[in-house]
Order: C-alpha cells, then sequence, then structure tokens
C-alpha cells in the first residue's frame, strides 16, 4: 500500500467511497456528486485495459488528468485500494484485484493462530494458515489469493495486501517471561502476544488489565509492539469484567464532548413552545409498564373498548424532537447504534438527562411522544391507525409481576384500584392481537430468560430463571401491532427507511432440516419454501413430545438471523409483509431513524440524504457488538461463580454438537460447559452434522442434542470464559 495515501479510518469508508458531501438538511435531494466519483470507474477501466500494471502517475497521465483533479484522483485511488478492487505491488504500480483473482475481505482470527477471510462480497470464507495470520489481527481487512484447498476441502489463502488495520487499541492481562513484558490480549481471536518494549510499560506491571495502543502492526518478521495506554487493574477487581468488554468489543463508552455540551442546553422539563402541533393526550390514562430493574421506559399504552372491537394508543418516547439529524447527540447516538445491557449496568445510546430523564416516559410528569392509534377489530386486525406528536403524562409505573398479579387475582393493589378496568381492556386487546397471530401464523418459540442475582461485591449470589408471564406478552404484542403499522405506514409513503428484516430460510438448511425430520417420522409442509405458518403448525403437533426440546432447537436453527436493511424482505418469523422498530428509539438508533421518517412523512416531506445500504450494515453490527459483548461479561460471571462448584456432580442437557465435543447446559445454574470428545469414551466418535449426533463407530454410543445427561464439573478458566465437564456414568 502506498505510503503517502492515508489509509481510509475504521468506520469513515462510506463517506468517502460516496465522494459526496452530506445533504445539509434531511428530506433534500442528494447534492451533485463530486468530480472524484467517476475516476474508481475509470481508474478500474483503464488498469483493465493496460498490458501492464501502472503506478499512480502513469495512471494519470493516461487519463490525461488536470492538476485540480489530482486530489479528487488520489481520493479515488485510496478508496479502492481500502476496498480491496486494486492493489499495489512491490513496484508501487497498481493491478486490478479481480485480474489476480485476489479476494478482499475481513480477517476473523482463531484462538489456534489459524484464520478466516470473510469475503466482502458473496462467497465461501478463505481458510488462512497460522504462518500466514502472523501478519495480521482478527478485525484486519486484507487482499489475499487462493492457493488450494485443504483435507477438508475448504480454500486455503495467503496474504497479499493488509487493506485496513482494525485494531488501534487492545485490552488484556500483561505478562513477564524472561525480562520481557508482553500482553495477552483478552480477545482470543488475537492470538499473537503484543510486545511491551520497557520504555512504554510506564508504571503498569505484570498481572495487570491494561489497555496498550499498537505502534507498531504486525509483519511477516515481528510481533505486533504496543504502548501501554490505560491500567485498568486486577482482573477480579469489582466490575473489572464489564471493564475489559467495554474495550474488547470497541464499545463507545464515553460521550462525545460536543454531545455532552449539547446536552447540557437541553431543558428539564417539557416547555410550553414544545407542545405546538401536538395533541392534547395527558388526560389519557396511559401507562408504562416494564421490568423491575428498568430505568428507561419508551413505552406507554392504554386501550378502550369500540363497539365490539378495541381502541389501542401506544405512545413512544419522542427522541427526535430533542436528537436532531447530524447534531453531535445524532452522531454519538449513531456510532453506538443501541444501549449495552450488562448485568448491573448500562452503557445507554443517549446521555442519561434524556434516556432516564426527559425523553423517559416517567409517571406523572409530561412527555413527548409520537403515537400510534389503533382501530382493532374483533378478530385482532388493524382497521385504522394513524400517528401523531403528542404530549402525554403516564399515569403510572407498573411492572410485569404486577400487572399479571391484579390480571389474574382480578384484584387490585392497594392505590391501582383505578386502573384495573383499563388494564382488563388491554388484556382483551392481547387476547384477539393473539388469535390474530396464531391464525397468521407467526412462529413462536418457547424459551427460558434467566436472572442473575448479586452480592454486595457484586458478583453472581445465584441464577434463576425469569418468569415470563401474560403481562410480558402483553406489551410484546402492543409493541408489535404499533412497529407493523409504522412499516405499512411508511412503506404506503415510499419513505426510505432501515426494515428489521427476517429473511426466508437458505434451502440448504430446508434440506438439512427436512432430512431430520423424516428420521423421526415427522414432515415440514410448505415444499421447497415452507411458510411461517408451516413452522408454527409443526411446533404445534410436536409440543407435547418428550424430544420437543430438541425439535425446537433443531427448527430455530434453520432460521436466518434478523437485520436492518432499506430492501423490504419482510419478517419471516413474525409472518409479516414489512416490520420496522419503531417502539424503542431510547435505546436503538433504527427506531430514532423510523420516528424521523414517520414526521417527514407526515409533513409530505422526504427523510433522504442518508447511505441506507450503509447505516443498515452497521446497525446491523452494533447490535451483534452489543449481544457480543454482554454475552461475554455474563459468560465471565458465570465461571467466577462456578469456580466453587468444582468437583460437583450436575445434571444438564445437551445443547450443542460439534465435531470436538458436546455443550451441556446444567439444570441449576443455566450455565454451559464443554465434554470435550476424547472424555466421552475409548472410541472413535463420528460428528454427523445434519443429525446433530456424535456416534462411537465401537460402541455406539450416542450423543445428541437435547439429550440428557449427568456431568462432573472439573475445570474452570477465567480467562476463556470456559468450563470443562466430564460425562458420570449412571
Amino acid at each position: 500500500m502506498s505510503k503517502n495515501r492515508p489509509v481510509i479510518p475504521r468506520g469513515k469508508k462510506s463517506a468517502v467511497r460516496d465522494a459526496r458531501p452530506p445533504a445539509s438538511e434531511p428530506g433534500r435531494a442528494d447534492p451533485k456528486p463530486a468530480a472524484s466519483v467517476g475516476y474508481a470507474s475509470e481508474i478500474l477501466a483503464e488498469l483493465t485495459r493496460a498490458a501492464t500494471p501502472l503506478t499512480p502517475d502513469e495512471l494519470a497521465e493516461r487519463l490525461e488528468l488536470k492538476k485540480r483533479e489530482r486530489t479528487a484522483f488520489d481520493a479515488a485511488l485510496t478508496v479502492l485500494e481500502a476496498t480491496g478492487r486494486i492493489v499495489q505491488n512491490r513496484a508501487g504500480a497498481l493491478l486490478v484485484a479481480k485480474k489476480l483473482s485476489l479476494v478482499a475481505g475481513r480477517i476473523e482470527g482463531h484462538r489456534d493462530g489459524h484464520g478466516f477471510l470473510v469475503p466482502d462480497e458473496t462467497g465461501e470464507s478463505v481458510y488462512i494458515p497460522s504462518s500466514e495470520m502472523r501478519q495480521v489481527l482478527h478485525g484486519d481487512r486484507a487482499a489475499i489469493k487462493v492457493t488450494g484447498r485443504d483435507q477438508r476441502g475448504r480454500p486455503v489463502g495467503e496474504i497479499v495486501d493488509v487493506l485496513e488495520r482494525g485494531n488501534r487499541r487492545v485490552v488484556g492481562r500483561l505478562h513477564t517471561e524472561h525480562g520481557v513484558l508482553f500482553l495477552v490480549p483478552e480477545d482470543r481471536r488475537i492470538a499473537q502476544d503484543i510486545l511491551i518494549p520497557p520504555a512504554e510499560a510506564g508504571k503498569a506491571k505484570a498481572g495487570q488489565i491494561v489497555t496498550v495502543e499498537l505502534v507498531a502492526q504486525p509483519s511477516k518478521h515481528a510481533q505486533p509492539i504496543g504502548r501501554v495506554a490505560e491500567v485498568l487493574g486486577q482482573s477480579e477487581d469489582p466490575g473489572m469484567e464489564i471493564e475489559i468488554a467495554l474495550r474488547k468489543f470497541d464499545l463507545p463508552y464515553d460521550f462525545s464532548k460536543k454531545a455532552l455540551a449539547q446536552t447540557k442546553g437541553i431543558p428539564d422539563a417539557v416547555r410550553e413552545e414544545d407542545l405546538a402541533g401536538r395533541k392534547d393526550l395527558r388526560k389519557l390514562p396511559l401507562v408504562t409498564v416494564d421490568g423491575e430493574t428498568a430505568r428507561d421506559f419508551d413505552d406507554a399504552v392504554h386501550a378502550v373498548r369500540e363497539g365490539k372491537g378495541y381502541r389501542l394508543w401506544v405512545a413512544i418516547a419522542d427522541v427526535s424532537h430533542y436528537v436532531r439529524h447530524g447534531d453531535a447527540l445524532d452522531t454519538d447516538a449513531r456510532e453506538r447504534g443501541t444501549s449495552v445491557y450488562f448485568p448491573r449496568r448500562v452503557i445507554p445510546m443517549l446521555p442519561e438527562k434524556l434516556s432516564n430523564g426527559l425523553c423517559s416516559l416517567n409517571p406523572d410528569v409530561d412527555r413527548l411522544a409520537m403515537v400510534c392509534e389503533m382501530a382493532i377489530t374483533p378478530k385482532g386486525a388493524v382497521a385504522r391507525h394513524e400517528f401523531y406528536p403528542a404530549v402525554i403524562r403516564s399515569q403510572a409505573r407498573l411492572t410485569y409481576t404486577e400487572v399479571w398479579q391484579m390480571l389474574s387475582a382480578d384484584q387490585a393493589t392497594p392505590g391501582r384500584e383505578d386502573l384495573l378496568p383499563h388494564l382488563k381492556t388491554l388484556h382483551g386487546v392481547f387476547k384477539v392481537l393473539l388469535a390474530a397471530r396464531e391464525l397468521r401464523g407467526a412462529i413462536d418459540f418457547d424459551s427460558i430468560e434467566t436472572r442473575m442475582e448479586f452480592d454486595a461485591r457484586g458478583k453472581i449470589s445465584r441464577i434463576v430463571p425469569e418468569q415470563r408471564n401474560e403481562a410480558h406478552r402483553l406489551i410484546e404484542e402492543c409493541m408489535l401491532a404499533a412497529n407493523v403499522c409504522a412499516g405499512n405506514f411508511l412503506v404506503e409513503r415510499g419513505q426510505p427507511v432501515l426494515f428489521r428484516v427476517h429473511d426466508v430460510p437458505a434451502p440448504e438448511k430446508i434440506t438439512m432440516l427436512r432430512a431430520f425430520l423424516a428420521e423421526l417420522g415427522l414432515n415440514l409442509s410448505g415444499g421447497d419454501k415452507p411458510r411461517p405458518k408451516d413452522y408454527a403448525e409443526l411446533l404445534a403437533k410436536i409440543r407435547t413430545r418428550p424430544d420437543f426440546s430438541l425439535l425446537q432447537t433443531i427448527l430455530l436453527r434453520s432460521l436466518k438471523q434478523a437485520v436492518y436493511s432499506p430492501d423490504n424482505a419482510g419478517h419471516f418469523g413474525l409472518a409479516f409483509e414489512a416490520y420496522v422498530h419503531f417502539t424503542s428509539p431510547i435505546r436503538r438508533y433504527p427506531d430514532l431513524l423510523v420516528h424521523r421518517a414517520i414526521k417527514a412523512a407526515i409533513a409530505n416531506k422526504r427523510y433522504d440524504g442518508i447511505d441506507w445500504e450503509d447505516l443498515g450494515r452497521h446497525c446491523s453490527e452494533t447490535e451483534r457488538r452489543a449481544d457480543d459483548a454482554s454475552r461475554d461479561v455474563e459468560n465471565w460471571l458465570k465461571c467466577f461463580y462456578m469456580q466453587d462448584h468444582v468437583g460437583e456432580t450436575f445434571g444438564g442437557r445437551v445443547t450443542g454438537v460439534t465435531g470436538f465435543g458436546i455443550f451441556v447446559t446444567l439444570d441449576e445454574y443455566f450455565v454451559d460447559g464443554l465434554v470435550h470428545i476424547s472424555e466421552l469414551g475409548r472410541d472413535y466418535f463420528t460428528f454427523d452434522a445434519t443429525r446433530h449426533v456424535l456416534l462411537g463407530e465401537r460402541t455406539g454410543k450416542r450423543y445428541r442434542l437435547a439429550d440428557r445427561l449427568r456431568v462432573k464439573l472439573v475445570r474452570v478458566d477465567l480467562e476463556t470464559r470456559k468450563m470443562d465437564l466430564v460425562p458420570v456414568e449412571k
């Protein structure tokens, strides 16, 4: 890569690729593209026509560029190189990657030292041997050349060029060996140790958790070198697991100075001037219903009988009134993408003054809201809906437990007597919406959520199942109805927006699923393209079977992951043709975008000037990043908790089967451990991916998904967040 042209920083590629300034205001058409936009195609065409590689100067001469055009030309070269469409050889000349059969993509490391390149475009991942991985780290982007296939049939590649570095800082534990200080990264996908020269260690000591700044990236012949930038403390300090996760997953946890300054200028309460153009719903007895520990209240609900049907109001916090397109708070919220929920701590998408204060629908205070008002038929269909800005005043902050106690006992808790009739009406709405859901054929999987309870030191005292009742489902159905109305409202008006897309299952997954079901005498109807209703009917049919847990898991794994996309492919699992997220703008950035799009539509404007494709990818990635970080912290806490139970025996269920062993979830503690294949007995075991089973060749022993098993906990490794189990014979 050329040394005199800058590498595109992480997260900024789209701005350079578009080579145009953003629209000054949402709703306006995109401005005219800058001159550099056309250079990318011209560069690729000229390099393709050339018989030999060309230096940048030779290329510029062939294109007959004027001096004033050189800056835009260089910018286009930088983007083409950073995205892997062109590469530079050792002599500094440029070549078209496709002519070299190069593949560009993101590196995914493995703790054993090898890795994979996940292509930017469609195609299978390419195996990168450990010897090649020495010059890259997990998260880097690279261009590779496929050199053949390994014994397992996987394509194998060799790295031709590192296109973009994905790591500026790395968190880990300091170690010393023979007087040499080095950092072992917490993210084990970074398999290389990072050397710390004595002059770069500061006051940090071996054994401490630190963040290092990379001063030299790895190469074929040298390890990465770092400088200690931050000392976090000891690994078992209270809250350290969260501090590590924030840095390990590159989560933004401090708001920018501009965002904090903007927050200070926001009033503490709703002002009279904020009410202009809003419906006054302050006398409507709206209530919020959330978990006991919730502090940010996005939504409030109310319903009345209307003939044989109902009228339902879903009021959602009007975050878009305070967080405007392109301002400092919006920039920070977009970068975060979502709030991140850890046990005992939340990293909010918005500063606390907004998330827990002015935007939260707290009881007995005026709040601004976007309202979806719906007419619900006796059969649970939405006959009409309307969106409008309003001012509301929540009458009560209720919890799921409290609401269900009142509904199931038909008796109000003291002080809530006036709310019980309204809650019973909401319960009636829930019943008709649920009936419509079942008629529609939406997939409804059973799952067990757990809650961690902590001691005074911030460590787990116990893990208990979270009881889900009809109050949870009541609110869920109301939110689903509002989300669907929002999706239909925007589709009807041709507004660009990010849909919540859950695509149809992949054909190969359906083939494997049918093969598995056939062995059990079961069938998934629907032919080559089963519908959600086909899944729902099969789930209903097998719900009483003793192997229901196994079958439900197999069905769930055949489905795709939901993502955010501007292309409306529908929501397969919920059986909706158009579905968006509207109900949680305090904690999800796509919801904030939907609110802006709805306001633009109401005003007969268009919310545009955005790279929706890029933004959809970003929001999907931040959602996965938040889930991974939360799971990492929970796994560490569980491992710390289970250290005191090493040597004990437990009952459990097989929840994962792989070629190297089985994963078992322990009944009493809801934690997972691995039984390595070497612990399964003196036999050769064959892994059958279609049947989700390990089968012993000599003994015929079978370990299958959802099987019951007694195991002993023999080892807990805090650093890798793993627990080792061995089977216990009856």
